[in-house]
């Protein structure tokens, strides 16, 4: 017997009027969920992702538990980078970790290629488990894009200011550009194998690319960015963007061609209509709000809510990925209030 699917949020990242506001929330599969912690008492984030069964019940919990609208897959940026040649783990309380960080040309070209069922097979299993057998909403995969993953691998961890990554970029364009391409490359077929296991549509996480301005990111960044998204259409599948204090550069990823616009908490979907931008969009409860008291949570939601009421295609989400303090049963509350609320307005 075929299963049925939900494909609300697939009909909003379509751009079609919807009957109600779909949902999905950054991080929901991970660190706030008590069945989770008890997981990575025994297991790293890399051994659970390594086993399909394990990775599948962590990517599914959330939409059981909470009642969202897509499952995102369980699985960090840093996933598919082994597979190219970057040594990196995943330090507690740091965050990626990378014992070989690209500081030259050479460096650069090293780096090798994915063939993600060869390379990542494990993740690959993990969506044909899910959209097989399990989930009866459409799975998300994703991939980092080119900047993020770089300002990784050149800073060799997490950065509070990009200096390395900026140096290399302004210093040396032909290493650059390189890096750029070996990226975008990396990402299009880890992209593609995603979806053929059966992913229903793609984010792209640029999530610290705010820290450039409009200029550079259209000389360094938005070159590569439209290559990536412009393969990648040949899939058929919603494309996302989503990236981090990124405001000032909405505009340059309205000219892209990807689907889907997230936007973080510092602007508004109301902002963003009014600067020009006509595609749907993500988006986007501080999720420092889930902290406070119920009556403030529910106000900015509803808030959200009817201001992406004004288009047809608005997906809800957090401008950044739920917390660790976050409580299950908030979340779980904030997507009963989501439904409700749209459906009748």
């Amino acid at each position: 017997m075929t299963r049925q699917i939900n494909d609300t949020i697939l009909k909003a990242f379509r751009g079609e009027t919807t009957d109600y506001t779909p949902v999905w929330y950054m991080r929901q599969a991970g660190r706030s969920q008590p069945e989770y912690r008890q997981l990575k008492e025994k297991y790293s984030l890399f051994e659970i992702t390594h086993q399909p069964e394990l990775c599948a019940y962590v990517t599914r919990l959330p939409v059981e538990q909470y009642g969202v609208d897509a499952a995102i897959l369980y699985k960090d940026i840093m996933s598919p980078l082994p597979a190219i040649g970057v040594d990196v783990d995943i330090v507690k309380g740091v965050g990626p970790v990378i014992d070989n960080p690209i500081a030259s040309k050479a460096d650069v070209e090293k780096l090798g290629t994915i063939d993600p069922e060869s390379d990542v097979p494990y993740v690959m299993d993990t969506i044909r488990l899910l959209t097989k057998e399990q989930l009866d909403v459409p799975l998300i995969g994703f991939s980092g894009a080119p900047f993020t993953l770089a300002s990784y691998m050149i800073e060799g961890g997490p950065s509070k200011n990009y200096n390395k990554t900026k140096s290399l970029m302004y210093s040396d364009s032909e290493t650059w550009f390189l890096l750029m391409d070996k990226l975008a490359d990396m990402t299009i077929d880890y992209v593609r194998g995603q979806v053929n296991a059966g992913a229903k549509a793609i984010q792209i996480f640029d999530s610290w690319v705010g820290a450039l301005n409009q200029e550079d990111y259209r000389t360094f960044i938005k070159p590569v960015m439209h290559r990536i998204f412009s393969t990648l259409q040949e899939e058929g599948v919603p494309l996302i963007l989503f990236g981090v204090g990124a405001r000032h550069l909405i505009t340059e990823w309205n000219d892209l061609p990807v689907d889907v616009l997230g936007l973080d908490w510092r602007m508004s979907i109301t902002e963003a209509r009014n600067a020009g931008i006509t595609k749907p969009l993500q988006g986007n409860l501080d999720p420092s709000l889930l902290l406070s008291d119920w009556h403030v949570i529910e106000e900015r939601a509803k808030r959200i809510i009817d201001e992406g009421k004004e288009n047809p295609a608005h997906i809800f989400n957090l401008g950044h990925g739920v917390t660790p303090d976050i409580k299950p049963e908030t979340l779980k509350r904030l997507t009963q209030l989501i439904h409700e609320y749209s459906s009748r307005n």
